[in-house]
C-alpha cells in the first residue's frame, strides 16, 4: 500500500467526536484503553500439527478490562532470549466472562510463534492485552441477517467467533462460510466447525476449499484464484443476498476478494477485512524502539502526544525518519502498540495539529482517515510540530 499523506488539522473541534459501533475498545460502548494485564494460561490444546488455542484464565477483578466483541483481538507480549516481543492473535471463542482464547499457528520463522507452541503450558503467567479491534459486526439488527467469511488459514480465528455469536443472536440469521487450507490436516477448529454445522444445520453453510487437496466438487478442489472465487460467488454465496462481509486472510487473497466484490457492486462499507500478515514475507519489523539520539544544532521535528490525560513533547531528528510511535516510547513505555507494522491498529491515535505520512496502513477504516486518526507506528511528521492524542 502506497504512502499516506494526511493532512493538516489545527482544530480538534472540526473533528467529529462519534465512533462508530464497531470502533469501540469493549461491549461497554466507550473505547478502551489498550493495557496489558497478566493473566494465567489455562489451557493449551493442539488443533493441526502447527497451531494451538490458547485459553487465559480471566479473575473477576479483570472481568470488564477483558468484556469484548466478536472478532476483536488481543496482543501478548513475552520476553524471548532477552528481547520483548509482541503479537496480536484474534480471539477465537464468543464473548465469555472469565476467560479468552486465541489460536496460535507456527510462522516460518516466527520468533513468538514457535515459542509460544513449543514453551506455553497450564500455569504460565503472560501478558495480555485489553481487547481491541473493529473487525466487528456493525449489523443493529440480525433478525433475518445473511452474514458472510471467505478465510484463509489462520484467519478462521476470528470467523469462528463471529459465525457462533452471529447464529446464536438471532433464530433467524444466516452465515456462510468459505474457508481454504491446503489440506484437511491443515484446518484449524475442523471439530468446532462440524459441531457448529450440527447446531445450525439449515442457517450455516460451510464450504472447504482445499488446494492440495482433491475434493468431490471441483469448485472446492484448488487455489482461489479470481476465476475461481468468482464462480463461488455465483453459485455458493450470492453477493446480493449479504448483508455484511469478513474477509481474514493473508494481502493477497483479501485484497482479490476486496477487488471481485466491489465489481460486483458490493459497497465497499458492507466489507470489514483483516489481515494476519501483509503478505511481504522477510519484511521487517514496524519502527518500535529504535534508538534515536538527538545531538544539539539537529534540526528537529516537535511531537507532542496525550496519553492518559499526560501530555509529553519529544524532538526527533528530520534525519532520523523516526515515527511517532518510536518517539513517543521514548518518552512513554507504556504507549499502545502491538504489531508495529501497520496491520493490528493498537497504536491508533488521533491527530490533531500538523501533518503525517503513514507509510503503510492496513487496520484503519476510510471513515476513520476521514477524521484524522493515524497509526502512529507507520506515521512520519511532514511538519514541524505535530500533536496526537491517544485518548480520544
Amino acid at each position: 500500500m502506497p504512502s499516506q499523506q494526511i493532512g493538516s488539522v489545527d482544530d480538534a473541534t472540526q473533528i467529529a467526536d462519534a465512533f462508530l459501533a464497531s470502533a469501540v475498545g469493549g461491549p461497554s460502548g466507550t473505547r478502551r484503553r489498550a493495557r496489558f494485564h497478566t493473566l494465567r494460561v489455562a489451557d493449551v490444546r493442539a488443533l493441526t500439527d502447527s497451531s494451538a488455542e490458547v485459553t487465559f484464565a480471566v479473575p473477576d477483578e479483570l472481568v470488564g478490562e477483558f468484556d469484548y466483541l466478536a472478532g476483536q483481538h488481543v496482543a501478548l507480549r513475552a520476553e524471548i532470549d532477552g528481547r520483548e516481543v509482541r503479537r496480536s492473535y484474534s480471539l477465537c471463542r464468543p464473548p465469555t466472562p472469565g476467560s479468552v482464547s486465541v489460536a496460535i499457528k507456527r510462522d516460518l520463522g516466527g520468533r513468538f510463534s514457535t515459542w509460544a507452541l513449543s514453551e506455553l503450558k497450564p500455569g504460565d503467567e503472560l501478558d495480555v492485552m485489553s481487547p481491541q479491534g473493529t473487525f466487528t459486526s456493525t449489523l443493529a439488527d440480525l433478525d433475518d441477517a445473511h452474514v458472510a467469511g471467505i478465510a484463509a488459514g489462520s484467519g478462521i480465528t476470528p470467523l469462528m467467533a463471529l459465525a457462533a455469536t452471529v447464529l446464536a443472536r438471532s433464530d433467524t440469521s444466516r452465515f456462510t462460510l468459505v474457508y481454504t487450507n491446503r489440506s484437511t490436516t491443515d484446518v484449524m477448529f475442523l471439530d468446532e466447525l462440524a459441531d457448529l454445522k450440527d447446531r445450525y444445520p439449515t442457517r450455516l453453510a460451510l464450504h472447504h476449499v482445499l488446494s492440495r487437496e482433491q475434493r468431490s466438487a471441483p469448485l472446492l478442489s484448488g487455489r482461489i484464484d479470481e476465476e475461481r472465487l468468482r464462480r463461488i460467488l455465483d453459485t455458493l454465496v450470492l453477493p446480493e443476498t449479504v448483508d455484511e462481509w469478513f474477509l481474514c486472510g493473508p494481502f493477497e487473497l483479501v485484497q482479490l476478494c476486496r477487488d471481485t466484490l466491489g465489481s460486483l457492486g458490493v459497497d465497499r462499507s458492507h466489507v470489514r477485512y483483516e489481515l494476519f500478515t501483509t503478505g511481504e514475507p522477510g519484511r521487517d519489523e514496524g519502527d518500535a524502539g529504535r534508538p534515536v539520539i538527538v545531538q544539539q544544532g539537529d534540526p528537529v521535528f516537535t511531537i507532542e502526544i496525550t496519553l492518559d490525560g499526560q501530555s509529553s513533547t519529544i524532538e526527533s531528528p528530520t534525519s532520523a525518519h523516526e515515527s511517532i510511535l518510536n518517539a513517543a516510547l521514548r518518552v512513554r513505555s507504556d504507549v499502545p502498540f502491538a504489531c508495529a507494522g501497520g496491520v493490528c491498529g493498537t497504536c491508533r491515535a488521533r491527530l490533531l495539529a500538523g501533518s503525517v505520512a503513514m507509510t503503510e496502513n492496513y487496520a484503519l477504516e476510510p471513515d476513520e482517515l476521514e477524521r484524522g486518526y493515524v497509526l502512529t507506528c507507520q506515521s512520519h511528521p511532514t511538519t514541524d510540530r505535530v500533536v496526537v492524542d491517544y485518548d480520544v
